[in-house]
């Protein structure tokens, strides 16, 4: 397992990150058909990921209504694991309540939120704090200041956003600058082989300021495990068949499996661990997580760290799963690429 640091800070997490999604317990509709592990489960999958090297876990309140967040922190005192041992991230702004500011950015809702998930887990502190969403009507000054205060009173070490466009966090920076409050050190965000959206603004915005970007759904839901045949058919169970989330492009995600089918088979390994190892190649992502209904298919996701892509395979899947081009990245490319470096080398 490698270690890379996260964002600007010094704080180093593993390549892989557990996801927590999936420990439901009792949970059912939505959060039942993503994964309903029970608490041995979860302790047995939090052992095997913390034997392999991981050390960074994250979950949200929003999950199964707490339960995630309740048996991530009863595994950690099932297995004695030190405090010091294991980075927590979790995240804030779902509906957990029937009230109208049982949910959301605002200063109410987050100063709830992160004693409850402090409870929940049974934790002193949580090291990464993450607003799972963008709100429309909060405004970004009170978040950032809300987020500030939790980093002053020790309750959060570091805070992060997710699914928040490139400007929304571009105006975050420069707020957190202006008025020296905590920056957000991470995004969280979709990004898979078949979906690579992320690349047109958000991983210049975050290269650029220095984010750490945390990976979540990089199979695309299951639809890239090579599990799922053209047609839609897959196994029983699978989240795909119950919860189709996230929206792919089904013809691009096809050709993307067909050419990660022809690494995986010379390798002889399976296309997810190839779908995840494509993913992190790219030096612009931090961790990749990965969320595991047994610990067979935990063992499968994690022995993709074992595995580095030759240029020429990253090469043939870059080419599998390009972006069509799109404004103004055409005009950008057109125009200002006269301007790169390399052009100006004197040949000869």
């Amino acid at each position: 397992m490698k270690y890379r640091q996260l964002g600007r800070t010094g704080l180093y997490v593993s390549e892989i990150c557990l996801g927590a999604m999936t420990f439901a317990g009792e949970a059912t509709g939505m959060w039942g058909a993503i994964g309903a592990v029970d608490q041995q489960g979860v302790d047995d999958m939090i052992g095997r990921a913390l034997a392999s090297g991981v050390n960074f876990i994250d979950t949200a309140d929003v999950y199964s209504a707490g339960q995630s967040e309740q048996m991530v922190g009863a595994a950690l005192r099932n297995l004695g694991v030190k405090r010091s041992d294991v980075v927590i991230a979790t995240k804030c702004f779902g509906e957990m309540g029937p009230g109208p500011n049982d949910k959301g950015a605002s200063r109410g809702h987050i100063m709830d939120a992160v004693r409850a998930s402090l409870d929940r887990m049974q934790l002193d502190y949580i090291d990464l704090y993450q607003i799972h969403a963008n709100d429309p009507v909060t405004p970004v000054e009170e978040t950032l200041r809300a987020l500030d205060d939790l980093v002053s009173q020790g309750l959060v070490r570091y805070v992060g956003c997710s699914n928040w466009p490139a400007w929304k966090m571009m105006k975050a920076h420069g707020i957190a600058d202006a008025r020296g409050y905590a920056r957000f050190e991470t995004v969280q965000a979709y990004y898979s082989i078949a979906g690579r959206d992320l690349e047109r603004e958000v991983v210049p915005m975050l290269q650029d300021q220095g984010m750490g970007l945390m990976v979540w759904s990089p199979m695309a839901g299951g639809l890239l495990s090579g599990k799922f045949t053209r047609d839609g058919a897959g196994p029983n169970g699978a989240r795909r068949v119950s919860f189709d989330f996230p929206p792919v492009n089904r013809d691009r995600a096809w050709d993307c499996v067909d050419a990660m089918k022809l690494i995986a088979d010379a390798r002889g390994v399976s296309v997810a661990r190839i779908a995840l190892a494509y993913v992190l190649a790219k030096p612009f992502v931090t961790t990749v997580i990965i969320g595991a209904k047994t610990v067979e298919q935990l063992d499968d996701n994690l022995a993709a760290a074992d595995i580095a892509l030759t240029a020429d395979e990253i090469a043939a899947l870059d080419k599998a799963s390009a972006l069509p081009p799109e404004y103004p990245g055409w005009m950008l490319e057109r125009q200002g690429g006269r301007r790169a470096p390399e052009r100006f080398v004197k040949k000869g």
